[in-house]
């Protein structure tokens, strides 16, 4: 029974040019002089260095370990000597600068000792599967490169659906197909790697339908492994088909929440380039090293080559037979949501699916375009391509405006920056650029008003500290106070007895004299006095003399 499918709103046609690349197998890429490892090469935090300049590597060996949950190990894609770790260029599309292990490799591919093959997945728990594939340094290859372990940890019995994304709608990338076509077996034992971790009940695989020959090589590897689980299903050729939450829609009909997660309607979608790397690192104990890479344009033999994460771009395109003396644009990705490198000094890394040279065909917009944008027609042509829905003319002018307020009332942050809008527009306008600024802006106005509210929790934290301390100040010098008139007190109380003390001596002295005629007492006179001093010495009391 053939799965029904849904349409996405908007999307426009593009001429595919991937017959180019397509006409030859896939070969490894030539090994470099210098692979370049940028500790950074996916979403989260960088990984750290663990290796020192002048260390000899050796192929799959970890040089850089992965820091917080949100983060992968770097492993050395083949044997060599470090020869720096610092700053280099790196793709990205402010051409700055970051940290990066560089290898001189000895052209000897030597691997590392590998641990014992792990035959049967099953065998190991989901726990297990996602450590070791985060161990593996495998990230999302068909995407903005988020660690694949974190993306196969949800909930049990939260995932219905897991969705292998074969549907690759840019015009000149090819990889995937390539992939599909000459690594079927693999990235079926893949998906069934990454549905045992998820303990998904169901799993689509989801192919464009200009992609015959990757269709036919996929359906015979789920026939072979007899995966009744599987549902192989071709989605219409319509860009951006391969955006995740276009494709969940086409294939399942739900449409996943504005600022929300697939996971939120029960599926976990992945690229096929992801699970071959999980099969490779489960099944052989192989690390994310290589990918497959499309260099196309203007090169004398566009093709799909297995290339060494690190590999600078420049000698990738000299392999297939570019000029470097006559680029004039080199674009990382496709067409249609890549980006221009400012050098071809840089490396391909675990995100790079393709190399477009020099491209200048008319059809296809690329990023910074020489056409001279015109004022807006009010056409509406950008709010009918939106894939998502959104009114692409209210957020130009809002933009324009620098009325950033309202530009989020418009979901701004639901744009994909696939370029559709940008694409129709007949006036040239670049939107995805301005959009772009205006996601910049906001970011950079959310950071200043969080180190501003920073800033303000700390002076106020300050005042209080000051005012508790003149507080604390003043109760010390209330009590010193205290303590100097207490001390006043009771030296003037001690005087006071002192002085009477003294006058007491004083007067007992003046009046101590010895009782006169006490030589001729009667014997009635003596008696009356032994008897006074008796009763004296009886009663209680203190003594006083007479």
């Amino acid at each position: 029974m053939m799965r029904r499918l849904f349409n996405f709103q908007g999307g426009v046609k593009l001429r595919e040019h991937k017959r180019e690349s397509t006409q030859s197998p896939v070969i490894p890429a030539n090994i470099p002089k210098t692979l370049i490892l940028p500790l950074q090469q996916h979403i989260g935090s960088p990984a750290v260095a663990t290796v020192n300049v002048g260390d000899k590597v050796l192929k799959g060996q970890v040089v850089a370990q992965a820091k917080g949950n949100v983060s992968v190990p770097v492993h050395a894609p083949t044997s060599g000597k470090v020869a720096a770790i610092g700053k280099h260029n790196i793709p990205h599309p402010s051409g700055l600068q970051s940290t990066c292990i560089i290898i001189e490799t000895d052209g000897m591919d030597i691997e590392r000792r590998q641990k014992s093959r792990f035959v049967n997945h099953k065998d190991l728990s989901p726990e297990q599967l996602r450590e070791l594939i985060r161990q593996s340094g495998i990230v999302g290859l068909g995407g903005a490169g988020f660690p694949s372990h974190l993306k196969l940890s949800a909930e049990r019995n939260r995932v219905k659906t897991l969705i292998l994304n074969g549907a690759e709608c840019e015009p000149y990338i090819t990889c995937d197909e390539m992939l599909m076509r000459e690594q079927a077996i693999e990235v079926i034992e893949g998906l069934n790697i990454m549905r045992h971790a998820l303990q998904a009940p169901r799993c689509i695989i989801a192919i464009e339908n200009n992609k015959p020959e990757a269709l036919k090589e996929i359906k015979l590897a789920v026939k072979h492994n007899n995966l009744d689980f599987v549902e192989v299903v071709q989605v219409p050729t319509v860009y951006p088909a391969g955006g995740e939450k276009q494709l969940i829609q086409t294939v399942t009909g739900k449409q996943v929440p504005a600022q929300g997660l697939p996971i939120d309607i029960g599926v976990v979608c992945h690229n096929v380039g992801t699970a071959y790397a999980i099969s490779r690192a489960v099944e052989h104990g192989e690390p994310l090293v290589s990918r497959y890479v499309t260099v196309a344009g203007s090169v004398a033999k566009a093709r799909v080559l297995e290339v060494l994460i690190g590999t600078p771009v420049s000698d990738l395109i000299e392999e297939c037979g570019g000029n470097r003396k006559t680029l004039s644009r080199v674009i990382m990705g496709g067409p249609m949501m890549g980006f221009a490198l400012h050098n071809d000094d840089v490396p391909v890394i675990k995100t790079t699916n393709c190399i477009l040279v020099n491209s200048s065909i008319a059809d296809v917009p690329l990023p910074s375009r020489s056409k001279h944008a015109l004022p807006c027609i009010r056409c509406g042509a950008c709010s009918d391509a939106c894939p998502v829905g959104l009114l692409p003319q209210q957020l130009y002018w809002h933009t324009r405006a620098k009325e950033f307020d309202k530009v989020q009332d418009y979901h701004l942050f639901d744009c994909i920056e696939c370029g559709c809008c940008d694409y129709v527009c007949p006036s040239h306008i670049p939107l995805v650029q301005y959009y772009r600024y205006a996601k910049n802006t906001i970011w950079q106005q959310d950071r200043e008003k969080k180190l501003s509210d920073i800033s303000r929790q700390r002076h106020e934290f300050h005042k209080q500290r000051l005012e508790r301390e003149k507080r604390e100040r003043a109760e010390r010098h209330k009590k010193k106070r205290q303590a100097v008139t207490a001390d006043a007190a009771q030296d003037d109380k001690k005087a006071a007895i002192q002085a009477a003390m003294e006058r007491a001596r004083k007067k007992r002295e003046t009046t101590n004299t010895m009782p006169k005629n006490t030589e001729q007492l009667t014997e009635q006179q003596q008696k009356h006095i032994t008897e006074i001093d008796q009763r004296r010495e009886k009663a209680p009391g203190p003594r006083t003399e007479s």
